[in-house]
């Protein structure tokens, strides 16, 4: 969708030989999806089916599930914190922790606008398990990469074994607030759904016992947000501190 895409990134992509296809607003992830369909049919190219594919859970599984266990070995994990895309992570994940750290609490995150799962409403399917239209559930929302209009069969699995103990849902704002909050206080550059999920795993620490460990996932970086709300408070030219500090001392100076 044009206005969820980023202009770095399509200028990234394009700088690197890809063709970039943009769809309607109107038409939402569903309409993306269904260009995407569209196309590879017509033209004999792969479609990688990441909201379907077994093997999006699968390399979760095997790749960051493995990782999280060895990390903590001898230690105590007692909450694990995500959002959800295509939900490979959440699937992927959650197989390893059942079998591996069954005390591990499993907190899953939507956005309050979208708040798919938490409704109980079935997503509607194709008899080839695609979507087979956007969830009633769902409004449009700031947070880029979290719960697209619809539940994709790769999530299915961890609502349907219940692999998850708690959703919570987080408003795109307070991705926003946390994601700006960590950049200059941790180092942390994270996009606005890695400050979905710092910010219920705070929620999740008001209620913790005391020396809880949280493990959140925070995937992606701030730079590809530029032309997003996640920058809107960043000044592009000097603030009045910045100027003062220029003129502080003699040289040359940009008014």
């Amino acid at each position: 969708m044009a206005d969820s895409f980023s202009i770095e990134r399509r200028k990234l992509m394009r700088m690197m030989g890809a063709k970039v296809v943009l769809t309607p607003r109107a038409a939402k992830g569903l309409g993306m999806y269904k260009k995407a369909v569209e196309l590879a049919e017509a033209n004999g190219w792969f479609l990688a089916q990441q909201f379907e594919t077994a093997a999006n859970a699968d390399i979760h599984e095997a790749t960051t599930g493995s990782e999280i266990i060895a990390d903590f070995e001898g230690q105590r994990l007692d909450y694990f914190v995500t959002g959800y895309g295509t939900g490979g992570t959440i699937s992927g994940v959650s197989r390893v922790l059942r079998k591996e750290r069954p005390e591990t609490k499993i907190v899953l995150s939507e956005t309050a606008n979208a708040v798919l799962l938490a409704s109980g409403n079935p997503q509607d399917r194709t008899e080839a398990d695609a979507p087979a239209g956007s969830h009633p559930s769902w409004q449009p929302h700031p947070i880029q990469s979290w719960t697209p209009d619809f539940i994709p069969l790769v999530l299915q699995e961890a609502a349907d074994k219940n692999n998850y103990d708690q959703l919570i849902s987080v408003a795109g704002p307070e991705g926003v607030e946390w994601a700006t909050k960590l950049a200059p206080k941790e180092g942390i550059m994270t996009g606005i759904s890695g400050g979905a999920s710092f910010a219920v795993a705070m929620k999740v620490a008001e209620n913790a016992a005391p020396g809880s460990v949280i493990l959140c996932m925070m995937p992606d970086t701030a730079e590809r947000y530029m032309t997003t709300p996640l920058f809107d408070a960043i000044d592009e030219d000097m603030n009045a501190e910045e100027l003062a500090l220029s003129h502080s001392t003699p040289g040359f100076q940009i008014e």
